[in-house]
């Protein structure tokens, strides 16, 4: 014969388990709702910035550790979650040897891609003086890409490039620092200033 009480015994153990398993798939159902609520809050805080700099000045230097560019601004703004950056009123120096520095000016510009793309916006002016290697250089546009570590920069609007005493139209433009190569990729208009006439023979 079985003791009497047994089977009691067996429905609160199991009803005492029950309770266990539900305590703790509630509790387990907490922390993931938790860890989801601090995933969202965590992504939020990432797409704002985590800091801003006023008046500032950095130098980016090249592979032999010399000043390459000097990027300033009244303020840059820092997001954490791509490690982008944004500048008002941006002012880039390009600095190569044995040439005139390349200055950049823009209302606004934004750093992306490991600080290697640095993309200006709104009244972008480009403009190195004359040497004796190379001729006075302004650029005009409203939108400008630079890759700082490859010499080069591009855009695909309107470009007005002046160029010693000949002026250059057009839409989209790719220029390389390093080879002095500019290209105007469409709706081209050049005017070329008139040649010198030759001196009168002498009597």
């Amino acid at each position: 014969m079985r003791k009497p009480g047994g089977a009691h015994r067996w429905r609160m153990i199991f009803t005492v388990l029950g309770a266990v398993v539900v305590a703790l798939g509630s509790f387990w159902l907490l922390e993931v709702m938790n860890k989801n609520a601090q995933d969202i809050t965590a992504s939020k805080h990432l797409d704002e910035p985590d800091y801003f700099i006023t008046n500032f000045s950095l130098v980016r230097m090249d592979l032999t550790g010399k000043p390459s560019y000097i990027v300033s601004g009244t303020k840059l703004t820092h997001y954490p979650l791509d490690d982008s950056s944004d500048i008002d009123q941006p002012f880039v120096r390009k600095l190569t040897p044995g040439m005139p520095p390349l200055n950049m000016n823009a209302e606004l510009a934004h750093i992306d891609q490991d600080n290697t793309r640095l993309q200006l916006h709104r009244k972008v002016v480009i403009d190195r003086v004359a040497s004796p290697k190379a001729q006075n250089l302004t650029v005009k546009t409203e939108a400008l890409t630079v890759f700082p570590d490859e010499e080069r920069m591009e855009t695909d609007v309107p470009v007005d490039i002046l160029t010693g005493a000949s002026r250059i139209n057009g839409i989209g433009m790719k220029a390389n620092n390093a080879t002095g190569v500019v290209e105007v990729q469409n709706a081209l208009r050049m005017v070329l200033p008139p040649k010198p006439r030759p001196a009168a023979a002498a009597k």
